[in-house]
């Protein structure tokens, strides 16, 4: 894929997803591409992993029952799944017909709050493509990243909760990025931070309360979503405090941003972006926890749009 210029454009591309009648998202959480540019989308409806082709026709479901609270998923090199279930406290690494292989945690066992130890309600995972170990964010119970073996097996953890360097509010989404460095979305300390993989801090940027983040790990282009303001519709329509993508450079420098800044359901907006990921053509996916963040608030309450796709443009 290119890398990113101030130059790079995106277009949205409406009414992408051909979802077959009568499923639904309910709202997806979190997407991911796989070697051959299918899309897989974990959301909350009543089929949980549902993969559509780049064009966005159905291909496939799986895992009806076997989670409590879809929160996100990564795609290895092997094209094996790894699905982050909060409300489980779980990590389950599985191949893409949904056959499991390992587990991490135990279904519906959480960890003490704020303890440190794992998971109390983990939120994303990154697997470094040459040892195979995996980096967990642990997320809205916890103020950690947890580093394991490509078998699951624990390594070590750092973080604690506070606004220091290497401290934590509610660390989100994490990728791997510039060959060995990790970027963690520090969401409600407004930052993003760079370690490298034995936890030791490298850096920070500021960012409207970044929640999703994507890179290939020899990229040096990361694309992080921005939230809307905390507890609010949106942002109340003022422009520029998030709803939109912001992409940057491998030392945090803005090459370019997408996205109207403001909430609302027009292909060119974003309402509750979650989880991101960009396939070998360069266009990018966003999946979005829109029915928590407005449907559920309208009279009636309705389901929204919760996935979206910019395509690059030269």
């Amino acid at each position: 894929m290119k890398q990113i210029t101030k130059d790079t454009v995106f277009k949205p591309v409406p009414m992408w997803a051909k979802l077959p009648h009568p499923m639904r998202f309910h709202e997806a959480t979190s997407v991911a591409t796989d070697s051959k540019d299918n899309v897989y989308i974990f959301n909350r409806g009543e089929y949980p992993l549902i993969i559509f082709d780049k064009e966005g026709n159905y291909l496939s479901h799986w895992g009806e029952g076997e989670f409590d609270r879809p929160h996100g998923i990564r795609i290895d090199q092997n094209d094996d799944l790894f699905l982050i279930d909060d409300m489980a406290h779980m990590v389950q690494k599985r191949d893409k017909n949904g056959k499991i292989f390992f587990t991490i945690g135990e279904r519906g066992k959480a960890a003490e709050w704020q303890g440190g130890k794992f998971f109390n309600r983990p939120t994303d995972v990154a697997i470094d493509e040459e040892s195979g170990n995996i980096f967990i964010s642990d997320g809205y119970g916890n103020s950690r990243i947890h580093k394991f073996t490509s078998e699951g097996k624990h390594i070590k953890s750092w973080g604690q909760p506070g606004s220091e360097n290497g401290q934590f509010s509610l660390p989100h989404n994490l990728s791997i990025f510039d060959g060995n460095k990790i970027a963690l979305c520090d969401r409600e300390n407004f930052r993003v931070q760079i370690f490298n993989f034995e936890g030791e801090y490298i850096d920070q940027w500021h960012f409207h309360r970044p929640i999703a983040i994507y890179s290939k790990q020899d990229s040096k282009n990361l694309f992080i979503a921005e939230a809307g303001i905390s507890g609010e519709s949106g942002n109340n329509g003022v422009p520029n405090l998030g709803l939109r993508i912001v992409i940057v450079n491998e030392k945090g420098e803005k090459l370019t941003t997408f996205g109207k800044g403001t909430l609302g359901e027009n292909p060119d907006q974003i309402i509750g972006p979650h989880g991101l990921s960009v396939d070998s053509e360069g266009s990018v996916y966003i999946a979005e926890v829109s029915f928590t963040s407005f449907g559920s608030k309208q009279d009636p309450p309705r389901e929204v749009v919760s996935l979206r796709k910019w395509k690059r443009s030269e």
